[in-house]
C-alpha cells in the first residue's frame, strides 16, 4: 500500500487537475445528471442522523475484538486484536461518502445491493436506510466485526440486510447468484489486484445493462491502480467516474464510446 505521504501527494494531483464538481461543461447527459442529483444534492435526499450518531458510538468503544483479515490489511492496525474505535477510525468510509451512497441508492433504486465487505456496517446502513424495499446481501470475513455490524443494524431497525460471513473467494459465488441480477455491487475489501479482478469479473457475469460497480480505494496502493486500469478498459465497462476514493463503473449499451470521467468530491 503507498503510504500517507504518497496517498497525500497523489490526493492533491487528483484535487488539482480533476474535473469540477458542479458539471459545468459535462456533455455526458447521465453524469451531469449524477452531479446534479447524486454528487451535490444534499438538500432533497437528507440522511437519518441515527447513522453518525452511531458512529459516534463506534468511535468511543474501546472494546477489543480478534479480527479475522482475509485482505490486504490495515495501513494503521496490523494485530489482530484491536479496538472497536481503532476500526472505526481507520475502517469506516467518512461521513460524506456514506451520504453519497444514500443519495445513489436513493435516486436509482437499485432493487439488489451487493457489499463485500461489512466493516461495522455503516456504509451497508445508510443504503439499507435509503431503499427499504431492496435486497442487500453484505459479506465481511471476519465473525467478531460482522456481529457488532448485525448489533448496529437491529439497532436502527433495519431489516433488508442479509448477512454472510466468511472469505469472499467461498462466500460471493452463491451470494452473486442469490441476487441475480445484481442491481449495485460496493467493493470494499480485500485491496489487492487479482482478488479485486476476480471478484470484478465474477459480478459481472450477474450484471444487466443498468448496473452499477463500485470499487473502495482505487487509489490505495500500486495493486488497487492496477485493477482499477484493467476494469476500465474491459469491453463491458462504458463509462467510469473517478472520485479518488472510490470508482464507479457503468456498464450502458447507450453509452457509444468509452469515456473516464475524474471528478473532485
Amino acid at each position: 500500500m503507498y503510504s500517507s505521504v504518497q496517498l497525500a501527494k497523489k490526493y492533491i494531483h487528483y484535487y488539482i487537475n480533476a474535473h469540477n464538481s458542479k458539471g459545468h461543461g459535462m456533455h455526458s447527459p447521465f453524469v451531469f445528471d449524477f452531479i446534479l442529483n447524486v454528487l451535490n444534492n444534499q438538500s432533497n435526499y437528507i440522511a437519518t442522523k441515527e447513522v453518525e450518531a452511531l458512529r459516534k458510538r463506534l468511535l468511543q468503544d474501546k472494546s477489543i475484538i480478534t479480527v479475522e483479515d482475509f485482505g490486504a490489511g490495515s495501513r494503521k492496525e496490523k494485530a489482530n486484536d484491536r479496538k472497536v474505535n481503532a476500526i472505526a477510525a481507520s475502517a469506516l468510509k467518512p461521513k460524506k461518502f456514506g451520504q453519497l451512497f444514500y443519495r445513489l441508492v436513493k435516486h436509482y433504486r437499485p432493487k439488489t445491493i451487493l457489499e463485500l465487505g461489512t466493516s461495522l456496517g455503516i456504509t451497508t446502513s445508510y443504503m439499507a436506510l435509503a431503499n427499504p424495499d431492496a435486497q442487500i446481501i453484505t459479506i465481511e470475513g471476519s465473525q467478531s466485526i460482522a456481529a457488532i455490524a448485525g448489533d448496529n443494524f437491529q439497532h436502527l431497525g433495519v431489516q433488508n440486510i442479509q448477512q454472510l460471513v466468511g472469505n469472499f473467494d467461498d462466500v460471493l459465488p452463491d451470494a452473486s447468484k442469490q441476487l441475480s441480477p445484481i442491481d449495485l455491487a460496493y467493493v470494499d475489501g480485500n485491496h489487492l489486484y487479482q482478488p479485486t479482478i476476480n471478484y470484478f469479473h465474477q459480478i459481472l457475469q450477474h450484471t444487466t445493462n443498468d448496473s452499477i460497480l463500485i470499487f473502495d480505494d482505487i487509489h490505495w496502493s500500486e495493486e488497487m491502480e492496477k485493477a482499477w486500469t484493467e476494469i476500465k478498459q474491459h469491453e463491458k465497462v462504458r463509462t467510469t467516474i473517478d472520485l479518488f476514493f472510490i470508482g464507479i463503473v457503468l456498464l450502458r449499451d447507450e453509452f457509444k464510446e468509452k469515456q473516464h470521467f475524474t471528478i473532485r468530491f
